[in-house]
């Protein structure tokens, strides 16, 4: 069925009248009410609503001040930090202390403007239509993360810089055992030791959610374009240009790049936004559907393919791997600085 599918889609390189990505022809009337009155439509849609209703029960149950008291949560008992706290300068302190800041900060505007721009000239050559695709809509929440990212980097370069500034005034005007003091308290503050430090505000929670929903989201865009939309393709004579091979690479090379510097914590549960963030999109295409007789910009999002239900529960189980695939590199990352600076208090 999707090899079916697959053939009556056309793809071009270069210029041309038609869309690089836009398909020859509309299978099925989608605005009529007869294509959703189906038992297929019934079973893609408990898919859907089943992700929906685990990352309302996993945000319910983990996130928010109240967290410790529902049922099932793991209670964060004196010292011990919840999963989901979040510090202030995680945001924008790397992962090894000896490394300093701007060196995230420079990362993070390289990527941002690498990302705009690619962004910018793919909306050039190939239109708005683009923006019905979920590779769009990640790279789009990719370039947003990096841009958040910088601001906040921009932050705490400034922030790091005045704690210097306060140490080296103490260090002239107390003596030298008075600002190493001082040092160690801003250390302290800074890693932990003694429960003061300040916790992240909005901004800073709001970078951690979209970094763990784009982690799953590149992996499951990046997967299935190489491992199930690709390989149909090769057999159709379909040639890649340097935007497709950018939209499917750059994305995920830049966020494990970024993953190996940050010091931004990977709490499981918040695999639930990554539920959402595709439950949304696939949400948004059935409106978009049935209000107007369009093409599905892929072949296994179409509904009045027998084989429908089964492509939305394997999309739906391949969310999982996805994630989880992310969240050991993170672990990987971790266990290797551990035993390269062993004496370093690793993020």
């Amino acid at each position: 069925m999707l090899s079916g599918s697959l053939a009556d889609m056309r793809f071009t390189t270069g210029v041309s009248s038609t869309r690089s990505w836009e398909p020859a022809a509309v299978t099925a009337d989608t605005s009529d009410l007869h294509y959703w009155l189906h038992w297929r439509v019934a079973l893609c849609a408990l898919w859907v609503l089943g992700c929906v209703a685990v990352a309302a029960y996993l945000i319910w149950r983990h996130e928010g001040p109240g967290a410790d008291r529902r049922p099932g949560a793991s209670a964060g008992g004196g010292k011990e930090r919840r999963p989901g706290v979040l510090y202030d300068d995680e945001a924008w302190r790397p992962c090894l202390p000896d490394i300093h800041p701007a060196w995230l900060l420079g990362y993070r505007l390289i990527s941002f403007f690498v990302l705009l721009s690619l962004l910018i000239v793919i909306v050039i050559s190939d239109g708005g239509n683009i923006f019905y695709y979920y590779t769009q809509w990640t790279f789009i929440l990719v370039t947003i993360y990096f841009g958040l990212g910088t601001a906040l980097s921009i932050y705490g370069c400034s922030r790091f810089a005045d704690e210097n500034a306060g140490a080296a005034r103490t260090d002239m005007e107390l003596g030298s055992y008075v600002a190493r003091v001082a040092v160690s308290t801003t250390k302290s503050r800074f890693d932990g030791e003694d429960g003061t430090r300040e916790i992240a505000g909005f901004w800073g929670y709001l970078l951690q959610v979209i970094y763990q929903t784009n982690a799953g989201a590149v992996m499951l865009t990046d997967c299935v374009f190489w491992f199930i939309i690709f390989p149909f393709l090769t057999i159709k004579d379909y040639n890649l240009n340097f935007l497709l091979i950018g939209m499917h690479s750059v994305n995920a090379v830049f966020l494990l790049g970024e993953a190996a510097l940050n010091s931004l914590r990977f709490p499981w549960f918040r695999i639930a936004y990554f539920f959402l963030w595709t439950a949304l999109y696939v949400v948004f295409q059935w409106i978009v559907h049935a209000s107007n007789p369009l093409w599905w910009p892929y072949p296994f999002l179409d509904l009045s393919a027998n084989l429908a239900p089964l492509w939305y529960f394997a999309v739906a189980i391949m969310q999982l791997p996805c994630y989880v695939v992310f969240r050991l590199v993170i672990k990987l990352k971790h266990h290797l600085l551990t035993r390269w600076f062993p004496g370093s208090a690793v993020r």
